[in-house]
């Protein structure tokens, strides 16, 4: 966690600023008590949540800082929110689950919580933006005050083999920046049925960095600036959705070196891309043919399956439409277009 953040580029002149723990507590900025979660939505975009820090500095595996940069500016009304009430998602059973595993937790270690109906916000004023919607403090405790819990399915676990995440961590480091506490508890629940607790203790030096490094992320949302994609999917999600239409603008970068630079190292990257591709289908056939009918060969190093999916019956679209052409009338589905980008050299 230390070192990858320490990997980050820092654009900003300013000074690190010191954040070491103090008597004074973070600020009540609102209470959620009564709040709907729209409501609460809006409110956290008033600053960078704790569970928006590792998106914020770069290290959360599932949002990219330009996704986070678009909530934050109000650009994300056209991208997928995940439904809180569907059963099929993490963030439901997430929600569902949370009392259950802080009374786990309790159980286990004989630790009373209770639950911190508020968004907190940072007492000093050039901190201001650093927020924190804490599940549970945990109380009468001198070695630990604050409780964050998780779930994980059979995907998440994996992330979990090492201790806690990098991108939790700088959740709780950003909680503990917040709250100017010592220590917390993460306590997980893998697969359903396994708990883990981890103490995650306060580093000052951490906190300095995460915080100059989420202060050059808010500069991106101060100045409605874009941040730089990454390469992942979120950041081709977010570009999508930010730049949906096409104009019949023509943009020349035939001068421009860096541009024009990673128009051939695309170009490269592609065609290594094919060989690799086509020296993969080379090892598969090869491995096919000497399997043979077997649906299963096992290596010293793993093993391939090679099975027949179930036969199944499916509409032919094409056919009912040419015999039914109403049908398209009375039952349209409208799908949004998607820009498509086309290499050529």
């Amino acid at each position: 966690m230390q070192k990858t953040i320490e990997k980050q580029q820092i654009t900003t002149t300013e000074q690190p600023h010191s954040d070491t723990p103090t008597n004074r507590p973070a600020l009540r900025l609102v209470s959620t008590k009564d709040m709907s979660r729209d409501e609460w939505l809006s409110v956290r975009k008033q600053g960078i949540g704790a569970s928006d820090a590792a998106a914020a500095v770069g290290l959360n595996p599932y949002q990219s800082q330009l996704e986070l940069w678009m909530i934050k500016t109000g650009r994300d009304t056209t991208l997928p929110k995940a439904d809180p009430l569907d059963e099929n998602s993490p963030m439901y059973w997430g929600n569902v689950l949370e009392p259950t595993v802080a009374e786990c937790y309790s159980k286990r270690t004989g630790n009373k919580v209770r639950r911190v109906n508020a968004v907190l916000q940072h007492p000093d004023k050039d901190k201001s933006w650093m927020l924190a919607n804490l599940d549970y403090a945990v109380v009468s405790n001198d070695e630990v005050q604050i409780l964050e819990c998780k779930t994980a399915g059979e995907y998440g676990t994996k992330l979990w083999k090492e201790g806690v995440p990098e991108y939790v961590q700088c959740q709780v480091q950003h909680q503990l920046a917040v709250t100017g506490k010592a220590a917390a508890d993460v306590c997980v629940l893998l697969c359903g049925q396994r708990l883990e607790i981890h103490r995650v203790e306060r580093d000052d030096e951490l906190i300095a960095r995460l915080i100059n490094l989420e202060r050059v992320f808010w500069h991106y949302v101060e100045t409605d600036t874009p941040p730089p994609s990454d390469g992942s999917d979120s950041s081709a999600l977010a570009l999508q959705h930010l730049y949906p239409q096409n104009s019949d603008d023509v943009i020349d970068f035939s001068e421009d070196k860096d541009v024009s630079n990673q128009f051939i190292d695309l170009i490269s990257t592609k065609a290594d891309i094919d060989l690799l591709k086509q020296y993969e289908t080379k090892l598969k056939q090869k491995i096919q043919e000497r399997m043979g009918s077997a649906y299963k060969a096992i290596f010293s190093s793993g093993e391939v399956t090679w099975k027949r999916s179930k036969d199944s019956v499916v509409l032919d679209t094409k056919a009912a439409l040419q015999s039914h052409p109403e049908l398209l009338t009375n039952f349209p589905l409208y799908r949004i277009g998607n820009r498509r980008f086309l290499l050529k050299s």
